[in-house]
């Protein structure tokens, strides 16, 4: 059972504890992503033939303080992130991950309720209708109705897209069907995640400023799971 509430978090007027959770294809990137929200490798990340993640696991952020003001007041952020399975896995059914997942996301999130899902997806690879039903079907049986209004694309190996000469832009212009129904779907949230130029903390302040303005525009509201 899904419901909706404001988040607790929101209360402390000098924290706050944001919660995200990852899905995607395998080796679309999430744990190397959640490395990045975490600002640690909590996250087993590496190149592999085959699904690495086999099962969930949270990871939480040092504090981060000074992330942001209100009321005149400077606010200490915390970063709570879920790691999933890939979704199809290459050794797991479709039903256990979704069972696996299910019960993390009520175990973890089930009261302080979630702000916000990640669907990674990599920049640098064609989403198909095919290929992206298995993770966003997940997403939407998980979620519920209100998917789309706690959902971001989160695009991986941006800086390959940069390399090929491609603005983001142009990039989403030139976007399959699939991924710009999809973008339509979820009000346009995405992020491009580069892992040239920047320094791996200015990558993480640059994507965490991103997601905050989604939870903003959400109204702090959560999903919390029974």
């Amino acid at each position: 059972m899904l419901s909706f509430r404001l988040s607790t978090v929101m209360m402390d007027s000098n924290k706050m504890v944001i919660n995200l959770a990852l899905f995607g294809l395998t080796q679309s990137g999430k744990s190397s992503a959640g490395n990045i929200l975490l600002g640690s490798t909590d996250f087993q990340s590496t190149f592999a033939p085959c699904s690495v993640t086999k099962n969930c696991h949270l990871g939480r952020s040092c504090h981060l303080r000074g992330f942001m003001r209100r009321g005149g007041q400077e606010i200490t952020l915390q970063v709570q992130v879920l790691d999933t399975p890939g979704y199809p896995h290459s050794k797991l059914s479709k039903n256990h991950v979704k069972q696996e997942v299910k019960e993390a996301l009520k175990h973890h999130f089930g009261q302080e309720g979630l702000h916000l899902a990640l669907l990674v997806q990599r920049a640098d690879m064609p989403l198909y209708e095919q290929e992206a039903f298995s993770p966003v079907q997940m997403i939407q049986e998980l979620l519920g109705h209100a998917w789309k209004n706690y959902t971001a694309i989160l695009f991986t190996h941006a800086e390959k897209i940069e390399a090929a000469g491609f603005s983001e832009d142009e990039y989403l212009h030139e976007a399959s069907d699939t991924l710009l129904t999809l973008l339509n779907s979820i009000q346009h949230r995405y992020i491009f995640q580069y892992k040239k130029g920047n320094s791996l903390n200015e990558q993480r302040i640059n994507i965490l400023e991103r997601i905050m303005e989604f939870i903003k525009e959400n109204h702090y509201q959560v999903l919390t799971f029974k």
